[in-house]
């Protein structure tokens, strides 16, 4: 194995200039994460203009059940991510290895339960969410299909978040371009050329995730540094487990719980018609480009401060967050101005049905003016998740977002039960939780504890 110390002197992310060790970390998140989002829209896309917004339709009742399961693993799988990162910025290099074997043991249990338990419980989930029976032949085909994939899904997701953890944030943008190239390919093979529908859509998605997950196993097979992975070693370590569960298992609530209040509105979307539905689905593929900026400044400040949290530098840690949240807010406000100035032909891009692109347009003059409210959100809770606390955070979100949500849902709008209404809960809900996010982060008790519970000989 290669002298560790020199992979250390190779990550600035403890040391340099902040912004700039920031950005050169963003950006390949950030591109993959566009791959991402492109390999997701390409779907949209293709079953939109060749198949029929009854197609589309079906595969947009899909996601929030798909969200609900992988969401909850993955959410369980950032503890080890966190950890990794910790063990990383401090050089403890055999505690580096057990977390990466834990981590990825997780990620083939997970794998499997959301396959068994998917399969078994698709079509009673989406009767529950009040699909209607035009769409449920394709929508549960889209699902079985999907679920049957779930371990390369798993396994690509952790094994980009181990990555990142150790600050190799390049590898994972190589292998979602690939990805994307391959689901482009085999959709416009499969949907296009052998018209296959819904089904064509699915097999080239999972086709794509396994290509994926190869890819990013031979990446941690073959390196020889600490974060290597060996068949032999791929086991639960008990002691880390605590740790992985104690950090993780809240962040994985929280997603089932952004989940389930996602369900709850898709429940609600379901019950007004077919336009409705493919318009607040092509609405998920406009505004992810948003998300995607969020998400990769998210995953940036987690992995920031869980290495200067490591390597005990915390007004580093301070400062990386500030930093970020400036960076945030500026790109997430420019990107709302494109939307609300070029909604109609984005909206048409996906669908050409004009019912459609208008109630899309209707959705996106409500959500566009409210996203920088979620860029606190996004990066107090990455922050704070990244020294080692996770059960605050999901309590504000789990209180703050879903819990509002859901009272929105059940106390608005009933009784005025319109599709914007039922949109408007994202903004009031953003704010409240914004709020709290910035007042508990600015007291910085979260801090001090994760220093006293971490480093005793500190105090």
């Amino acid at each position: 194995m290669r002298e560790q110390g020199q992979k250390l002197q190779e990550n600035r992310i403890t040391e340099g200039v902040i912004w700039k060790q920031l950005l050169i970390f963003f950006f390949p998140i950030l591109i993959g994460t566009f791959f991402q989002q492109l390999y997701n829209t390409v779907d949209t896309v293709i079953v939109g203009q060749y198949v029929g917004k009854e197609a589309l339709a079906a595969v947009g009742t899909t996601s929030v059940l798909i969200n609900l399961l992988v969401g909850f693993f993955v959410g369980l799988s950032t503890g080890a991510t966190v950890i990794i990162s910790q063990f990383f910025g401090a050089g403890q290099w055999k505690d580096v290895s057990r977390a990466v074997h834990t981590s990825v043991a997780l990620a083939l249990a997970g794998g499997g339960v959301i396959t068994v338990g998917g399969l078994l419980t698709g079509q009673m989930c989406l009767q529950a969410m009040g699909v209607p029976q035009e769409l449920m032949e394709d929508a549960l085909l889209y699902l079985n299909i999907y679920y049957a994939g779930a371990v390369a899904c798993m396994i690509y997701n952790v094994g980009t978040g181990v990555l990142r953890a150790i600050g190799d944030s390049r590898m994972p943008l190589y292998v979602l371009i690939a990805c994307c190239l391959v689901n482009i390919v085999l959709d416009l093979l499969f949907v296009a050329a052998f018209h296959w529908g819904v089904m064509g859509v699915a097999l080239a998605t999972v086709i794509s995730q396994v290509v994926s997950a190869g890819l990013i196993l031979a990446r941690l097979l073959l390196t020889r540094e600490a974060y290597r992975v060996e068949v032999r070693k791929i086991r639960f370590d008990r002691g880390l487990l605590k740790d992985v569960v104690r950090i993780g298992l809240p962040a994985g609530l929280q997603t089932v719980m952004y989940s389930f209040s996602n369900l709850m509105i898709q429940t609600s979307i379901n019950s007004f018609d077919t336009d409705a539905i493919a318009a607040w689905t092509a609405i998920g593929k406009v505004d992810g480009f948003i998300w995607m900026v969020m998400g990769a400044f998210g995953i940036a400040i987690t992995t920031f401060v869980g290495q200067n949290f490591g390597a005990q530098k915390f007004q580093r840690l301070k400062k990386s967050v500030r930093v970020c949240l400036a960076m945030t807010m500026g790109v997430t406000v420019a990107l709302s101005l494109v939307l609300l100035l070029f909604m109609k032909p984005i909206m048409g891009f996906f669908v050409n049905d004009s019912q459609v692109v208008r109630l899309g347009c209707n959705f996106l003059r409500i959500l566009a003016p409210s996203y920088f409210l979620f860029v606190f959100i996004e990066i107090f809770s990455g922050a704070i998740r990244g020294a080692g606390e996770a059960l605050q955070p999901m309590i504000i979100t789990g209180v703050g977002v879903c819990g509002l949500r859901i009272l929105w849902l059940l106390a608005a709008v009933p009784f005025w039960p319109t599709m914007e209404m039922v949109a408007m809960n994202y903004p009031v809900t953003w704010a409240v939780t914004a709020l709290v996010f910035t007042v508990y982060y600015c007291r910085m008790g979260w801090l001090k504890r994760c220093i006293g519970s971490s480093f005793p000989e500190t105090q």
